[in-house]
C-alpha cells in the first residue's frame, strides 16, 4: 500500500493499525495541524492536531507518534451551517 502523504488539515482514522495504544475503543479521528519534519524511527511520524467528534468538531488537542502506513485517509464533506439563521440577502444592509 502506498505511503500516505499527510498535510495541515488532512483527517485520518488512528487504530490498532498506526500504533497499539490506538487499539480497539481507543481509536480516534484526528486532523493533522502539524507534520513533525524530524527523522525519527523508520515508518513512525510525530502529527500535530485535534481529535474530532462525530459531528466534525474539535474535542482535544494532542501530539501523537504513529506508524505512518497505518493511518486510514478520511474523507470529509463539511459544509459550514450558515450564521445568523441563513443566507444574506441583497436586500439587507
Amino acid at each position: 500500500m502506498p505511503q500516505v502523504v499527510l498535510r495541515p488539515g488532512d483527517v485520518v482514522h488512528v487504530g490498532a493499525e498506526a500504533s497499539v495504544q490506538f487499539s480497539g475503543d481507543r481509536a480516534l479521528t484526528f486532523r493533522v495541524i502539524r507534520v513533525d519534519p524530524r527523522v525519527t524511527y523508520d515508518g513512525w511520524i510525530w502529527l500535530d492536531g485535534y481529535v474530532v467528534g462525530p459531528a466534525g468538531n474539535a474535542l482535544q488537542r494532542r501530539r501523537i507518534f504513529v506508524r505512518q502506513d497505518g493511518l486510514r485517509p478520511i474523507r470529509v464533506n463539511h459544509v459550514p451551517a450558515p450564521r445568523n439563521g441563513g443566507p444574506r440577502s441583497a436586500n439587507r444592509p
